[in-house]
């Protein structure tokens, strides 16, 4: 203990002595000690107790009660998100259910009091803007609502014709107090903004609903989608109470319970809460490696610049442990230095960003005011620990220092050993099976962990590649060669350095193929290409007098859309004179159907149409390697449309002469398909027209001449001509129009389109791509930002140490009478050298991550049907290119920053 005693004396004065390196390895890991101090006391205040919550989520009533259920149910959850029949199956929601509140109290216990509170969606509009809101209705003038809602401005609503918006709502429509809203065809006037605590204000889920309002229970704008009633009773309800309600088929959320639960209703959340609490331990992990990866420099250079000092130790007997205690004394200070201060500022952070926390991260507001002191001091053990590991390979190398090399001021090189090469593919092999395996089960701690080995195993294996670079430097010029050689002969600060960069270039690389690659998936899967929208003319199941007209149709889409054309799509007339449209299917011949896919043509439903059957395990490898079964659900085409060839650009994204033949076969009477599985052996498709009625059943099949249109935008079923219907007996009638558009539509073009559809009583959408499109590379351009952050501070920190440390070669060169560039260039090229080798091995390595990762998910499935379809791997190359900038700027960098004047040293005397 006394030896540690006095290596800490030591450190503590080589940090006063080193005041620039100390302050430079004390914000590298008090950086993550800040982030994740502020990270643990968010959480900590956003994470309501019971006691917090309830007020939130009940008001002060003793229960919430839903009946929505025709027979008994059981409660799996406090709040009765999981509910499960009691009754085969037949304790379905009733829709058309609408208890009055006699009905309720009259299952609670004498003397209790409800109040309604009810949950829709309406679309609301305020000049040209336009939203889909969720709503709620609820009195707040009654006792048993407060809590639930605040009025922060006005009043709230209490007459028909009012409303009151959350600030997000608000913003949304752009209105304010006193302005009016149009709330499916009825006129609103705002009369105050609330905030719901359990709801951020600018609450969205995009493509669904924006923002939130509030209207009087006695005044709703429209049909509830959910009916609910706040309850006062004498008494506190029980679980066992909550058990008998659910046998009445009423669901119900106790406050009781809520903060007593039983222990059934414990467990989830202990097992969800240890998910977390695993995969933050490793994500922190991931965290303090790349803090050591860039701290370890740090402490090498500051270990080679007292190799003088442990030397003297050496020589008056101090053994290599001493020498290894002093070093880790340097990381054990350092940490401790960080973790105090890191620690108080994230606390601080936390509590001052309290409310932009709540509308930004968490959605809803905070606590009282705590700092989660158990992972505070999990988080300051994690920075000594970071310190001391980032230490530790200079402390191993110092102990290992020859005396009277250090004694007479040779630095002297030490060769890289096979053995940690070795180790380092090891451990890189190892990683990547670990990681492969996890994504293979969908287990995150697994992927994580896995990811961890690899990058400890690629930091490994940093020096050898530098030995190797090193070997071709001998045709290079002096600057070069000799940065080359300095990086080579100093492989304990350069290597961390290059693993650091390499690190964070094979994240954000591994990451960006990720996303993109989702992206494309999500987007393959769409009906129809991405920017183009479909308008219905009403509801075939109307009379054509309810119906709106075209011309009022194509007013509202060319009002709400940047349209470039419109494309009429018809439906065949159903037969025996029915005047409503029918729907038409492409078959897929026998031959070509999976045989494990249940197809009854007679059903007029089609309900056996394209579900797979239940099949053993042995059937469903089978069936994944059967080319026929690949699309499992591929038996009818559902997405078949009525076109003589004007739209089929706009349907299949295919143009130029490869279009012309596929037009000429939709004039000349035929189907054009884009999967070959629905045309027979004599190129044919087979056709079946079918009704909504389940009394009738669907014409039988007949043939058209097909033609195979590859390489477009894949549709499930036929692009079918109006000739060849009519050739089988049909009549048709217009049902919708196909929308073109001169550019992508915006989110607020969409929704004003949507709303337009249902004002006049019909339907449409838009297909937008998954994510918006420009979401996903704003998330790219940010995190391809954050890594080249880090490269370049690796590549600043490692070229600011080795300037440091070769301060003697200059001066050397500078009495032979090198230029006074040379000291410039070589620090351009040095940076050069770790940025570019960094970023080289990550791109590498993150490409080789990424594709490992998305192979693994993919085969997962491999020996499973059904499946979903493969993930493509998808390369965003100027991604990538931008990437590689990196070590152009980190070289300008070095090279702006750099003094040109050589260093002048006097000798001792």
């Amino acid at each position: 203990m006394s030896g540690w005693l006095t290596a800490l004396r030591i450190a503590r004065q080589e940090v006063r002595r080193a005041r620039g390196r100390a302050v430079l390895v004390v914000a590298l890991i008090g950086l993550p000690v800040l982030a994740l101090s502020f990270a643990a006391a968010s959480h900590d205040m956003f994470r309501l107790t019971p006691q917090e919550s309830a007020p939130r989520e009940l008001g002060t009533a003793a229960a919430e009660l839903r009946w929505e259920h025709t027979g008994p149910v059981e409660q799996r959850d406090v709040r009765g998100d999981l509910v499960r029949s009691l009754d085969d199956g037949h304790a379905d929601v009733d829709l058309d259910a609408r208890r009055t509140a006699a009905d309720v109290a009259a299952v609670l216990p004498p003397g209790s009091r409800v109040t309604p509170r009810y949950l829709g969606e309406s679309w609301m509009t305020a000049g040209e803007r336009v939203a889909r809101l969720r709503w709620q209705a609820f009195d707040l003038a009654d006792p048993l609502t407060a809590g639930l809602a605040t009025v922060t401005s006005g009043d709230a609503p209490r007459g028909d014709g009012e409303v009151a918006l959350t600030a997000g709502a608000a913003d949304r429509l752009g209105v304010e107090v006193g302005g009016r809203i149009d709330v499916d065809g009825r006129g609103y006037t705002v009369v105050g903004t609330v905030r719901f605590p359990g709801v951020p204000d600018n609450y969205s889920i995009p493509g669904l609903t924006d923002g939130v309002a509030l209207f009087h229970p006695d005044h709703l704008p429209a049909e509830p989608w959910s009916q609910r009633w706040l309850a006062d009773t004498p008494q506190p309800v029980t679980w066992e109470q909550v058990r008998e309600l659910n046998r009445l088929g009423v669901v119900a959320f106790s406050r009781a319970v809520l903060l007593d639960p039983p222990p059934e209703l414990t467990r989830s959340s202990s097992a969800r809460d240890a998910r977390t609490f695993r995969t933050g331990t490793v994500v922190a992990g991931l965290a303090a490696l790349e803090v050591v990866l860039l701290a370890g420099p740090a402490f090498a250079v500051g270990a080679r610049r007292r190799q003088r000092e442990l030397a003297l130790v050496a020589v008056a007997g101090g053994t290599p442990a001493h020498l290894r205690r002093i070093v880790l004394a340097d990381g054990v200070v350092l940490g401790l230095s960080a973790a105090g201060a890191g620690a108080l500022l994230g606390v601080a952070a936390a509590v001052v960003a309290r409310p932009v926390a709540a509308e930004r991260l968490y959605d809803a507001l905070p606590g009282g005011v705590r700092v989660f002191p158990q992972a505070l001091l999990a988080v300051a053990g994690l920075a000594v620990v970071t310190g001391v590991l980032a230490a530790l390979v200079p402390a191993f190398t110092a102990a290992r220092q020859d005396v009277v090399t250090a004694l007479a001021g040779r630095r002297g090189a030490r060769g890289f050993r096979r053995r940690w090469l070795m180790a380092g593919l090891v451990l890189v092999a190892v990683g990547g099976a670990v990681a492969a395996y996890g994504a293979w089960q969908v287990v995150t701690m697994a992927v994580l962990a896995g990811l961890v080995l690899g990058q400890l195993g690629a930091a490994l294996c940093v020096p050898a590649l530098i030995g190797l670079v090193a070997r071709v430097g001998g045709r290079l010029p002096l600057a070069a060669r000799l940065s080359l050689r300095d990086t080579a002969r100093n492989r304990s600060a350069a290597a961390p350095a290059i693993s650091a960069v390499m690190a964070a270039v094979a994240g954000a690389v591994a990451v960006g193929i990720a996303t993109v690659s989702i992206e494309a998936w999500a987007a393959g899967s769409s009906f129809r290409p991405p920017g183009t929208a479909v308008a219905g003319l009403g509801f075939p199941d109307e009379p054509e007098s309810a119906r709106p007209t075209a011309a009022a149709i194509e007013r509202a889409v060319r009002e709400t859309l940047p349209v470039a054309d419109l494309f009429p799509l018809s439906s065949p007339v159903c037969p025996d004179g029915d005047t409503a449209a029918c729907s038409v299917f492409a078959v897929v011949p026998p031959g070509k159907r999976c045989p494990y896919v249940a197809f009854d043509p007679s059903d007029p439903f089609f309900a056996d149409g394209g579900m797979p059957m239940e099949v053993s395990p042995e059937d469903q490898r089978r069936a994944a390697r059967d080319p026929r079964c690949d699309v499992p659900f591929t038996v009818l085409g559902f997405d078949t449309v009525v076109d003589d060839g004007a739209a089929l650009a706009a349907l299949t994204q295919v143009d130029g002469e490869r279009l012309e033949p596929a037009v000429a076969a939709l004039r000349a009477g035929g189907a054009v398909v884009t999967d070959e599985r629905f045309l027979d052996d004599r190129g044919r498709v087979t056709l079946v027209v079918s009704t909504a009625d389940p009394d009738r059943p669907a014409t039988d099949p007949f043939t058209v001449p097909g033609y195979l249109l590859a390489g477009g935008h894949p549709r499930d079923g036929a692009i079918v001509s109006p000739a060849a219907l009519r050739s089988a007996g049909f009549e048709l009638m217009p049902i919708s129009l196909l929308v073109t558009t001169t550019r992508m539509p915006t989110r607020d073009e969409a929704d004003a389109f949507r709303a337009a559809m249902e004002r006049l009583g019909s339907w449409g959408y838009v297909e937008l791509p998954p994510g918006a499109g420009n979401e996903v590379l704003a998330g790219l351009a940010v995190l391809g930002f954050a890594a080249g952050l880090v490269a370049l501070g690796a590549a600043g920190i490692a070229t600011g140490l080795a300037a440091a440390d070769r301060q003697p070669d200059l001066a050397t060169l500078g009495a032979v009478g090198a230029a006074p560039r040379i000291r410039r260039l070589m620090s351009l090229h040095h940076s050069g050298v770790i940025a570019g080798l960094g970023t080289l091995l990550g791109l590498a390595a993150g490409l080789g991550a990424s594709v490992a990762v998305l192979s693994a998910m993919n085969q997962r499935y491999a020996d499973q049907w059904p499946a979903p379809p493969p993930i493509p791997v998808t390369v965003p190359w100027p991604y990538l290119a931008g990437l590689l900038a990196v070590p152009v700027v980190a070289m300008l960098g070095a090279g702006m920053l750099t003094r040109s004047r050589l260093p002048i040293e006097r000798r001792p005397t």
